[in-house]
């Protein structure tokens, strides 16, 4: 894709200049001229427009899915079973993405048959082809939205109470959006966390009531930290409580 849009910004740019060599031939003048008018500034804008998309496209993967919620339980977990450095962080990220495609896979796949295809046709223009394929991002993140977080930042922007979904803007429900999400997140994280903290104070006590005062607990409940994890298939029941969050 990336050498498909430099091909295209190198052939517009061509297209609007003439190169001329000189009777040396050592040097030669590059000229642009008007030629395509105001349908040749419409592409040079649609160009920009579209490099600006995918420069933001990490953010709106970020901000605009479910990877917020399921990175953020993913690194909670290393630290609440103990190693912050396993999985590492490539792995984590790796994971967190490909749940997150698994999460959003019914949305994308509305976003290709109401916006992307039609658009490839020749059906729509682009200016359709965004606001068709908006409607299931939106539907999604309304979904997961809680209304005290969306009344919040409709507030601020002195807005008047909507009437229906889509009364509120986008710039309003994607942050009301995220900060839901990382709520959300830290509520899995909280009861994630639970059994990982008794068994480290049953440990520490354990050890306190022997005596063994120099002995760092962490060299016992880790071990026992990792079992308790194995032995219930912690992944799987995981991987299931966070595609399952997003369902209900």
């Amino acid at each position: 894709m990336v050498t498909g849009l430099a091909l295209a910004g190198a052939a517009l740019l061509m297209s609007g200049c003439d190169v001329a060599n000189s009777e040396e031939g050592a040097s030669f003048a590059l000229q642009v001229t008007s030629d395509g008018g105001a349908q040749s500034l419409t592409s040079e804008v649609q160009l920009i427009l579209l490099l600006t998309v995918l420069a933001l496209a990490p953010a709106i993967m970020v901000l605009m899915t479910g990877f917020v919620r399921v990175v953020v339980v993913l690194s909670v977990l290393r630290s609440a079973v103990g190693v912050p450095q396993l999985p590492p962080n490539q792995v984590v990220i790796g994971l967190s993405l490909f749940l997150t495609f698994f999460v959003m896979q019914p949305v994308w796949s509305q976003v290709d048959q109401q916006a992307l295809q039609p658009l490839l046709d020749g059906e729509i223009d682009q200016s359709e082809a965004t606001n068709r394929a908006m409607e299931p991002v939106r539907g999604f993140m309304f979904k997961q939205v809680r209304e005290s977080d969306l009344g919040l930042f409709i507030h601020m922007a002195q807005l008047p109470q909507p009437r229906n979904e889509a009364d509120v803007p986008t710039y309003v429900l994607v942050p009301a959006f995220v900060i839901s999400e990382l709520k959300t997140a830290f509520q899995m994280a909280f009861v994630i966390y639970i059994p990982f903290l008794v068994i480290d104070l049953v440990v520490g006590s354990v050890l306190m009531a022997m005596g063994m005062m120099m002995l760092p607990p962490v060299m016992i409940s880790l071990p026992c930290k990792l079992l308790l994890f194995v032995l219930v298939d912690g992944w799987h029941l995981l991987a299931r409580s966070l595609v399952v969050s997003f369902v209900g």
